[in-house]
C-alpha cells in the first residue's frame, strides 16, 4: 500500500512507530503506575478538500405549523417577519456556517478501520427480518506520549515517541432494532495471539504471533486497525467502526462536557510511598470530576478493587454509564455556546476510520446510539481467568465464547430478549453415505488451565468407525484448543455431509461451521467433551455469564471499593 499524503498532517505530530518492545511496567505508570486509557496521535486529518474525501454535507429542516388561534390576520404578520428574518440569517451566515463545518471535519483524524488480512475478517451480521443490520464499535484508548501534554498526563519521563499501546478496548455493539447496547471490555493484560497486520504508512508487515503476547501491544503493530483486527481474529465479530482517544482528549472531552458524578465507598488517595498510583483523592460518597481528575478515574488502579486491572475496569464502566447518563439530562447542553465547545473538543480528540470520518456521520451515530434507552445499556466485561504465572489474564473457556457468540448474534445481555428459537440448519446437498464421507477428528480439550486429554482424538476416531464412518481418522498431530466441540467444512458441496455427522454424534446443528482453515470435514472435540462416547450439548440459555460482571446503564446505586491501604482520614 502506498502511503498516504494525508496520514500525520494536522496540529497533533505522527506517533513514530518503533519495533516491538519487551513488555516493561514503566512504560504505564505515573510515577511508576501502570496506567490506561485514549488516542493515537499519528492519523489523517478530514479536509474535505484533501485526497481521501469525507462526503459531502447536506441537511435541511422544517418549521412548525402553527394552529389557529386569537387575532389570526396579526399572527400571520408576525410569522411572515419572523420567516424573512430567518431566511436573511440562513443567506447571511451560510458561508461562515460551511466554513466551521470544514473546519470541524479538518480537526477529525483518521486511520484504516482493518489492516489485518483480508481473508480473516469476520462476515458482516446478516439484516433481520425488519432489514436491520447491528452497528459494532470498538472504542481504543491509547497510551500514547506523542507530545508535550500527553507526556505529562502520563506521567512518564522516557518514552516519548515510543509505539503506543491500546490500554483501553471496548466493544460497543448496538442492536439492529436499536433496542439495547452491549459493551465488551477486554482488560489490558489479556493474553492472545495477534493477527498478521501491515501498517499502512511504512508497508512494514508485523508477522502472526506464534505466541501469546498482550493485547494492547497491538495498537503498535501498525495503528488501531491491527487493534481491529484483533477482536475479530479472536472474537468472529465484524468491527464496522473504531473511535480512538488519547489522554489529552480525555481531559478536554470531560472537561466540555462538564463534570461526571462517581461515587467511591471511603475516601482514596490513588498514592505510595514510592510515587506509585494516578494520583487520585477524593472523599467518600458522590463527587463530580472533570479534566485531568476524570482521567486520574480512569487509570486508577492503585486504590480500587484488588489493586489488578479488572478493578479499573469496572471504575471505567461506572464512568461512562455516568457520563451517558449525565449528556442525555443536563439540560445545559442546549446552550449553542456549550455544544459548539464540545463539537470542537470531540472533533480534535478523536481519532477513527474512514467511515465515520466527517462531521455528518458522526452525528449520525449519535443519533443511532441515542435510540436505546439508558436502562437498556449493559457494561460487561470478558470473562478471564488468570495465565500460569499469574500476572496476566487469559479468555476464560466457554465463558468469554458464550458472551462474543451472545454479541455475535444480537442477543442483549441485559436478558430482556424475547427468547429466539434456534433453527436446525438444512443443507439442499443431500449427504453422502457414512461409509464415503472423510472426518478428520482433532482433540481440542486443551483449556487455559487443563492439559489436552490424552488420546481423545483417537478414541472419537474409533467411535465413529464403530458407527460406520469408516473413513474417520485421528489427526495427533496438530495441537488446538476449542471450548465447544465443533465440526468445520471448506466447501458447500461438504454441508450436507457435515450436517449428517453432527446428527449422528448428537452435536447441535449450530456447531456446523463454514471454514476455509480445513481442507476437509473436521470435528475438533472441544472441552465441553473431554471424557465420555455420548455428546451432551451444553443448555443455550442465551444468558450472560456471571463473570462478565455485567452493570446496567441506569443503575445510579454503583459505588467504587476503596482498598483499605488507599484510605486517608479527612
Amino acid at each position: 500500500m502506498a502511503q498516504s499524503s494525508v496520514r500525520g498532517e494536522g496540529t497533533r505530530p505522527r506517533v513514530r512507530r518503533a519495533g516491538e518492545p519487551g513488555w516493561d511496567d514503566s512504560l504505564y505508570e505515573e510515577n511508576g503506575e501502570r496506567v490506561q486509557t485514549a488516542g493515537d496521535k499519528g492519523s489523517r486529518t478530514a479536509d474535505d478538500t484533501a485526497p481521501r474525501t469525507q462526503g459531502r454535507h447536506g441537511g435541511g429542516g422544517a418549521g412548525r405549523r402553527h394552529g389557529g388561534g386569537g387575532r389570526p390576520r396579526r399572527r400571520r404578520r408576525i410569522l411572515r417577519w419572523s420567516a424573512t428574518v430567518l431566511a436573511l440569517l440562513i443567506l447571511g451566515t451560510a458561508g461562515a456556517g460551511y466554513l466551521y463545518y470544514r473546519h470541524l471535519n479538518g480537526n477529525i483524524k483518521k486511520d484504516d478501520l482493518n489492516i489485518g488480512d483480508e481473508k480473516d475478517r469476520a462476515a458482516k451480521a446478516k439484516p433481520n427480518a425488519a432489514g436491520q443490520t447491528p452497528l459494532n464499535i470498538l472504542l481504543i484508548g491509547s497510551d500514547a506520549r506523542d507530545s508535550t501534554e500527553n507526556q505529562k498526563l502520563g506521567g512518564a519521563k522516557d518514552t516519548f515517541g515510543a509505539a503506543p499501546r491500546a490500554d483501553v478496548q471496548m466493544l460497543l455493539h448496538v442492536s439492529a432494532d436499536r433496542s439495547n447496547m452491549s459493551v465488551v471490555s477486554m482488560p489490558r493484560d489479556t493474553l492472545l495471539k495477534m493477527p498478521k497486520c501491515t501498517d499502512p504508512d511504512t508497508e512494514k508487515t508485523y508477522a502472526a504471533s506464534t505466541s501469546l503476547v498482550m493485547t494492547n501491544d497491538s495498537l503498535g503493530r501498525g495503528g488501531p486497525g491491527c487493534t481491529v483486527a484483533t477482536w475479530e481474529k479472536l472474537t468472529d465479530i465484524h468491527i464496522d467502526h473504531f473511535m480512538m482517544v488519547d489522554f489529552a482528549g480525555v481531559v478536554s472531552m470531560a472537561d466540555a462536557i462538564g463534570g461526571v458524578p462517581v461515587c467511591v465507598d471511603a475516601n482514596i488517595y490513588s498514592h505510595t510511598s514510592s510515587g506509585h498510583g494516578s494520583g487520585l483523592k477524593l472523599e467518600e460518597g458522590t463527587t463530580s470530576i472533570k479534566g485531568k481528575q476524570a482521567l486520574q478515574w480512569l487509570r486508577t488502579r492503585y486504590g480500587f478493587e484488588d489493586g489488578s486491572d479488572i478493578g479499573r475496569t469496572k471504575a471505567q464502566h461506572m464512568y461512562m454509564n455516568s457520563m451517558v447518563r449525565q449528556l442525555r439530562e443536563n439540560a445545559t447542553l442546549s446552550n449553542p455556546n456549550k455544544l459548539r465547545k464540545l463539537a470542537e473538543t470531540a472533533t480534535s480528540a478523536l481519532t477513527v476510520d474512514d467511515g465515520l470520518g466527517t462531521v455528518s456521520k458522526l452525528y449520525d451515530l449519535s443519533k443511532e446510539l441515542k435510540k436505546v434507552p439508558t436502562d437498556r445499556i449493559t457494561m460487561t466485561t470478558m470473562p478471564w481467568v488468570y495465565s500460569s504465572d499469574g500476572n496476566r489474564v487469559l479468555p476464560k473457556p466457554t465463558d468469554a465464547a458464550k458472551l462474543f457468540r451472545l454479541v455475535r448474534e444480537d442477543i442483549a445481555l441485559d436478558g430482556k430478549d424475547k427468547k429466539k428459537k434456534t433453527e436446525e440448519k438444512t443443507s439442499s446437498d443431500p449427504a453422502a453415505a457414512d461409509d464415503q464421507i472423510g472426518v478428520t477428528v482433532q482433540n481440542g480439550t486443551r483449556t487455559s488451565t487443563l492439559a489436552p486429554v490424552g488420546g481423545r482424538a483417537s478414541a472419537i476416531a474409533q467411535q465413529l468407525t464403530g458407527k460406520g464412518f469408516t473413513q474417520a481418522r485421528a489427526d495427533t498431530t496438530t495441537a488446538t484448543a476449542e471450548a465447544t466441540t465443533v465440526i468445520r467444512y471448506p466447501t458447500a458441496d461438504l454441508e450436507g455431509d457435515a450436517l449428517r455427522l453432527a446428527k449422528a454424534l448428537g452435536i447441535p446443528s449450530s456447531a456446523v461451521e463454514k471454514s476455509t482453515q480445513v481442507s476437509g470435514i473436521t470435528l475438533v472435540v472441544g472441552a465441553d467433551w473431554r471424557s465420555g462416547t455420548a455428546y451432551k450439548a451444553a443448555e443455550d440459555d442465551d444468558k450472560t455469564p456471571k463473570s462478565a460482571d455485567a452493570l446496567n446503564g441506569s443503575d445510579t446505586s454503583a459505588c467504587m471499593h476503596v482498598d483499605p491501604d488507599y484510605t486517608w482520614q479527612s
